[in-house]
């Protein structure tokens, strides 16, 4: 029985951190980052498609789009430089 309760805490702990921890890509340097999200969610890795380069959000796919949401919402404005 503790066994199985042991392996319950084990998936539960690894859930949280999977839904509330994210690796974001920094724009410049291509560092990959660990970063705590402020509300739950399954996306882990987060990037810019624009990057620091000045493509603008019309001119991007869907794809990319959907990116640069995920990022503005996570990672701008979060960051503590």
């Amino acid at each position: 029985m503790k066994f199985k309760l042991t392996i319950f805490f084990i998936i539960i702990i690894a859930l949280i951190v999977r839904l509330f921890c994210g690796i974001y890509i920094h724009d410049e340097f291509k560092e990959q980052n660990l970063f705590i999200k402020h509300k739950p969610s399954w996306k882990w890795k987060f990037y810019s498609p624009s990057g620091m380069s000045d493509l603008k959000f019309e001119e991007m796919t869907e794809e990319q789009k959907a990116e640069q949401k995920y990022w503005d919402e996570f990672i701008v404005g979060k960051q503590t430089l």
